[in-house]
């Protein structure tokens, strides 16, 4: 799902004062929801492969791009064993749920597909971004409360 979509939905609730929204399509599915009046929406989502398109909602109907990969092979030769944990969206990185809480995960970090590694801000809608590989975190590539790009390396796993 792209931003232009997230954006969308967003403004969806917003003109319809929702207080959650979810679609799914297969096994893929995004749930966003918002406080009562308190704070940003919450949104959580589940990737899957890739989807070829799907309606964001009945009145638009508009074709979505094939699902981004969670994670592809580090093209490096000294990180030919790790894998990467990509960006799926273009917005500010957060590494903990919090400021002064704890990274959700470190250098030595075990992580599972499910397993939250960060969240990614964009247009103050927060995205929990899954680790979508079982492995060891080797590597921390992007810096806290910074933007980041689609497809950005975020993490560099060792998987298991």
């Amino acid at each position: 799902m792209d931003i232009e979509q997230v954006r969308e939905l967003v403004q969806l609730m917003v003109d319809n004062d929702l207080l959650s929204i979810s679609l799914r399509n297969g096994t893929e599915q995004i749930t966003l929801r918002r406080p009562e009046r308190t704070g940003p929406p919450h949104v959580s989502y589940e990737p899957m492969p890739a989807i070829h398109s799907m309606p964001v909602h009945p009145a638009s109907a508009l074709p979505l791009p094939p699902a981004p990969a969670g994670s592809k092979p580090v093209e490096t030769e000294a990180d030919a064993h790790l894998v990467a944990i990509t960006s799926p969206m273009v917005g500010t990185f957060y590494g903990s749920s919090h400021p002064g809480s704890p990274p959700f995960v470190h250098s030595g970090t075990a992580v599972t597909p499910d397993k939250v590694v960060c969240i990614i801000e964009a247009m103050k809608v927060f995205n929990e971004i899954p680790a979508d590989v079982s492995g060891t975190i080797e590597k921390v590539l992007a810096v806290n409360e910074q933007p980041v790009e689609f497809g950005q390396r975020l993490f560099l796993v060792r998987p298991h």
